[in-house]
């Protein structure tokens, strides 16, 4: 088939793209603004990426099915002129994933507010390295396993992201609805997306109903620590495995460590040792990642002692590309980007790095961006969460214009908050102006070594990668 993929920048898009020409398809798509890790993937695999929208053009491409991305709505032009002609079929991509992916197949989707990227790559690089060929489709670029999808062997499991946000402008159920579970993995939940859940209570019942479609003889695999998904109660009707650090857990994490030189933790089974972990991921929440998809992958092959797993290869496990992905490596100079865009995301990152980088300035720069933390929802939780920095840096609000100024993320509230707990704070009208303050600023001379970490879930307008040029040795 001719598969068109509206918005197949977006990572999950782009990556699903993939997997179709890996099955046999010719896969072409459109887009606006196409940033690096995936327009550079995309571009590598030979998939032409049209600039921007124009329905005279699809209507000369003729593809046989149109998979239209979640970030599309009424008012694009190609949407438009699909609804008004009806003379090519659309989907949504999850549907299309259900059909020509994920049906018949043993799969293993990873949910949860936050990490589901690297506990999805973590899953998908434990069963290769344990010799299976799962399938897999991560929401990001990993590191490890090689690629961000793969098809795999039709008997081995297939390993996928199970995002919670809605699935199309047409169809609002949450993506992962789509996804036929054998095994979910619920990693943590919290209140996010306010523009598509109305509060915590609606996004525990879209939980709920991922639940209820796993068979009896499937498993749910639960952060036993999390009073959210505790609320979702019993979940008689299949089996249940809890993962985390209290004694009631399956799955026991516990001695975990953290130091300049990496973290280390132990996994117990039902009260039986099963590893000791020795690894470079920062901070207690990967150690968790790796404890669910150690579980998760486990289960998968060994169903009677998910012990048999081994997890010696997490020691060379490098993780995912923008998830605490260190840029720049200096005595003087750490640079950092994070796909942190949630208050409890960036202040479990903060914490770890005061293990990970000691004697550093913490440098926070965060560009409000998603749907949520460029509105003042959450704002409060930012506030806590950027007050664990020494200075902070807040980038433009993104697509200030669409929202009232009583509902946007206020930058002068928030700088007066952080100033009144000692933490030096900054905000600019634009962020290539906050880049101009960040370079220079970090030109002066320091009294010790700086971590300048971006929280961004976007491309924080390409000035990561100009503060990163401008560091290169000779220009600092």
């Amino acid at each position: 088939m001719k598969l068109y993929f509206m918005g197949i920048g977006g990572t999950a898009m782009g990556q699903a793209a993939l997997l179709a020409r890996a099955a046999g398809h010719e896969v072409l798509g459109a887009d606006s603004g196409v940033y690096p890790p995936m327009s550079t993937v995309l571009t590598q695999a030979g998939i032409a990426v049209h600039e921007g929208y124009d329905p005279v053009r699809l209507a000369a491409l003729a593809p046989d099915l149109v998979v239209i991305g979640n970030a599309l709505s009424r008012g694009n032009p190609e949407v438009e002129w699909l609804l008004e002609t009806r003379v090519l079929a659309f989907t949504s991509l999850p549907a299309l994933l259900a059909d020509f992916v994920l049906k018949g197949r043993r799969n293993v989707v990873i949910a949860g507010t936050h990490g589901k990227t690297t506990t999805t790559a973590l899953t998908a690089f434990l069963l290769r390295e344990n010799g299976r060929q799962p399938g897999w489709l991560i929401g990001g670029v990993p590191q490890d396993p090689p690629s961000g999808s793969e098809l795999g062997a039709t008997a081995d499991p297939f390993v996928i992201e199970g995002d919670e946000y809605d699935s199309a402008f047409f169809d609002k159920r949450s993506k992962f609805i789509h996804y036929a579970p054998h095994i979910v993995v619920m990693n943590n939940l919290e209140f996010d997306h306010a523009d598509i859940f109305r509060d915590l209570a609606d996004v525990q019942r879209t939980f709920s109903h991922l639940a209820r479609i796993v068979p009896r003889n499937g498993w749910i695999v639960l952060n036993g620590d999390d009073d959210n998904l505790r609320a979702l109660g019993p979940l008689a009707w299949t089996r249940v495995v809890r993962v985390g650090t209290g004694e009631a857990n399956d799955v026991r994490i516990t001695d975990f460590a953290e130091s300049a030189a990496g973290a280390t933790f132990r996994l117990s089974w039902r009260g039986r040792a099963w590893a000791t972990v020795n690894w470079t991921q920062p901070g207690l929440f990967n150690a968790r990642n790796a404890a669910m998809a150690a579980t998760a992958a486990g289960l998968a092959l060994f169903p009677d002692d998910p012990r048999k797993l081994a997890l010696a290869a997490l020691g060379k496990f490098r993780g995912v590309k923008r998830r605490q992905e260190l840029l720049v490596d200096t005595p003087m100079l750490k640079v950092i980007e994070d796909f942190g865009h949630h208050p409890t995301a960036l202040a479990e990152t903060l914490q770890s790095f005061r293990a990970r980088f000691p004697g550093h300035a913490i440098h926070a720069a965060f560009e409000p961006r998603s749907n949520t933390s460029r509105t003042k929802v959450m704002q409060a939780g930012f506030m806590r969460a950027l007050a664990l920095a020494d200075e902070v840096w807040l980038g433009a609000v993104s697509r200030a214009e669409h929202l009232k100024e009583a509902e946007r993320f206020d930058a002068e509230v928030v700088m007066q908050h952080l100033e009144s707990q000692g933490v030096e704070a900054h905000a600019a009208s634009t962020n290539a102006v906050l880049l101009d303050q960040l370079v220079a600023a970090t030109r002066t001379e320091a009294d010790r070594p700086r971590l300048v970490v971006f929280f961004t879930n976007g491309s924080f307008d390409g000035i990561i990668r100009g503060y990163v040029a401008a560091m290169k040795p000779g220009k600092a």
